[in-house]
């Protein structure tokens, strides 16, 4: 596994990768014990993340190495259809994937995404359009809308 650590606006991110593709990106510096920062590494990942942070990059275009359940990875693919700037329910996207009554898995599911950001979980929210729960923090999952509606007019 190789690391890299990269500034944001909302502070420092963690990026992982294997050989496969990025296996983890989270927020703040933490490094497994042992682990030396490479941002060369992921340097394609830190790039597009950084074009995201800019308001220059509406999707990513990277390998992925995720691992979970089949009904983690159902949600994971259904959070990446939702455009750039726009936000879903937690119920509209258990609808999507067949599953009508698993709201709140899906919440558990978005609180277990490994690729925070690049994995939109952010762009979840309650029915009533209500910032709920985000693993990194309420006030970082508005600052990702914030960054997505400031710069969605310059893709449409």
């Amino acid at each position: 596994m190789h690391y890299a650590v990269m500034d944001s606006p909302m502070g420092p991110l963690t990026v992982a990768a294997t050989d496969k593709g990025i296996a983890s990106i989270r927020f703040g510096n933490r490094l497994p014990e042992g682990a030396v920062s490479d941002a060369s590494a992921s340097r394609e990942t830190v790039d597009q993340l950084a074009e995201y942070f800019q308001g220059k990059r509406t999707h990513f275009e990277l390998p992925l190495d995720i691992h979970g359940t089949d009904f983690q990875k159902a949600v994971w693919g259904e959070l990446l259809q939702i455009p750039y700037g726009e936000t879903r329910s937690y119920s509209d996207i258990a609808k999507a994937i067949g599953r009508p009554g698993a709201a709140r898995a899906v919440g558990m599911a978005n609180h277990d995404n490994p690729l925070a950001v690049v994995i939109p979980c952010h762009r979840v929210v309650g029915r009533d359009g209500s910032l709920t729960g985000y693993a990194g923090g309420v006030h970082l999952k508005a600052q990702l809308l914030s960054i997505e509606r400031r710069h969605r007019t310059l893709f449409t």
